[in-house]
C-alpha cells in the first residue's frame, strides 16, 4: 500500500510539472501570434512619427528630432500628453485625435484576443493537447481511441507511461477519462505528418496503431518509421500472415486483435518481448521476456518469490550467459538477469508495473 501510495503520488507531480511545461509552451506560442499586432502598432507608431516630423517641419511647426516625433505618437496612441505645447496647425492636430484612435484598435485588440486564449484554454482544445505533447520525451504515442486503444492506454498508464493519443473520431467518455488521467488527446488525422509532429514523434520512441483500419495502420507505420528512424512500430494487423511479413520485412511488432490483447500490446510498446494469448482451459496465457532491471521490487529475490506473489511460472532463467529452462524454487535473482513467465494479462502487467518498465 504504501509503494502504491508513493507511486501515484510520484505520478501526479509528474502530471503537475508537465503541466507547467505546457502551459509555459502554450504561452510562447500565443506569444508567437501576438506578434501581427504588435507588429502593425509599431509601424503605425514609427510611420506615423516619422510622417509627423516630416509635417511639422512643412507646416512651420518643426521638432527638435525624428525620435521626438515618434514620442509624440506614443504617447498620444496612450491618450498621454506630450512635452510640447498643442500644435496649432490643424494637420497636426488631426495626429492627436486619431492616433489614440489606431492605438485602441490595434494594440488593445490584440491584447484582449490573447489575454482570451491565455485564461480560456478550454477554448483551444487541440492547441492545449499539442502544447502538453510536446513537453513528452521517450514517450509513446497510441494511434486509435476506441475499444482496444483505450485498454491499451489505460494499461500503459497503469504501467507509469508517458502517452499521448491521436484520435479522429474520438468518443466523448473516453477522451474525457483519458484526459482525466492526464493524457494529451489530440483531435485529427494520425496520417497527416503535421499531426504525428503535433505528437512530438521526433522524440518518442514507441508508436502504437490500434485502429481497425489494416491499410491506415500501415500508412501511419510507414510515416512515422520516415519521420523517426529510431521509433519501435506496434500496430494491429488482423491477417496473421500480413502480420508475420510485416515483422520480417520492417521490423514491426504486429500483433492480431484478441480479445484480451490490450495487455499485450501494452508490454510489446514497453520493450518486453510478449506473445499474443493462447487459451488454457478458458484462461488466456502468454509468454513474457523480460530483463530484471536495477529498480525491480523482485531483485536479489528468488523463482519461488516471483511464483507465489505474482500467481504465474518462469519457464526460464538466463544469468551469466547460461540458460536454466527448469530454476528451482530457490533459484536467485538478480538485476540484469533475464527471465521468461507464463501469465494472465493481469499478472504479467503487475510484473512488469513492478520491474519498472
Amino acid at each position: 500500500m504504501a509503494y502504491q501510495h508513493t507511486y501515484s503520488r510520484s505520478i501526479s507531480l509528474k502530471h503537475r510539472w508537465r503541466h507547467v511545461q505546457a502551459s509555459w509552451r502554450d504561452t510562447q506560442i500565443l506569444l508567437r501570434e501576438f506578434r501581427t499586432p504588435l507588429f502593425w502598432f509599431s509601424f503605425v507608431v514609427v510611420g506615423g512619427g516619422l510622417l509627423y516630423d516630416g509635417l511639422s517641419t512643412l507646416l512651420g511647426e518643426p521638432l527638435n528630432s525624428r525620435a521626438e516625433a515618434i514620442y509624440i505618437i506614443l504617447t498620444s496612441a496612450f491618450l498621454q500628453p506630450s512635452n510640447r505645447d498643442f500644435p496649432s496647425h490643424i494637420v497636426l492636430q488631426i495626429f492627436h485625435f486619431l492616433m489614440p484612435v489606431i492605438g485602441v484598435i490595434l494594440l488593445a485588440q490584440g491584447l484582449a484576443d490573447f489575454g482570451s486564449l491565455l485564461f480560456n484554454r478550454k477554448s483551444r482544445n487541440k492547441e492545449w493537447e499539442m502544447a502538453v505533447a510536446s513537453t513528452l520525451n521517450k514517450h509513446i504515442i497510441l494511434v486509435g481511441l476506441g475499444h482496444l486503444g483505450y485498454r491499451v492506454a489505460m494499461k500503459l498508464h497503469e504501467m507509469g507511461e508517458n502517452l499521448a493519443i491521436i484520435e479522429f473520431n474520438a468518443n466523448a467518455d473516453t477522451v474525457s477519462e483519458a484526459r482525466e488521467l492526464g493524457i494529451p488527446v489530440i483531435h485529427d488525422d494520425a496520417t497527416r505528418p503535421a499531426t504525428l509532429e503535433a505528437a512530438n514523434i521526433q522524440k518518442a520512441r514507441t508508436i502504437i496503431m490500434a485502429s481497425q483500419n489494416d491499410a491506415m495502420n500501415l500508412q501511419i507505420a510507414l510515416k512515422a518509421r520516415s519521420m523517426n528512424p529510431q521509433i519501435q512500430v506496434v500496430l494491429r494487423i488482423f491477417d496473421d500472415d500480413f502480420a508475420h511479413a510485416l515483422q520480417e520485412q520492417f521490423g514491426f511488432t504486429a500483433l492480431s486483435a484478441t480479445e484480451m490483447a490490450a495487455p499485450v500490446f501494452a508490454a510489446a510498446a514497453a520493450g518486453v518481448d510478449v506473445t499474443n494469448p493462447i487459451s488454457v482451459e478458458g484462461q488466456l496465457l502468454s509468454l513474457a521476456r523480460l530483463t530484471i532491471l536495477p529498480n525491480s521490487h523482485f531483485a536479489k529475490k528468488t523463482v519461488g518469490y516471483v511464483e507465489d506473489n505474482y500467481h504465474l511460472s518462469i519457464v526460464l532463467l538466463r544469468y551469466d550467459h547460461k540458460s536454466d529452462m527448469h530454476p528451482t524454487d530457490k533459484s536467485p535473482l538478480h538485476s540484469g538477469d533475464v527471465i521468461v513467465v507464463l501469465g494472465g494479462p493481469e499478472q504479467l502487467n503487475r510484473l512488469l508495473q513492478d520491474n519498472g518498465q
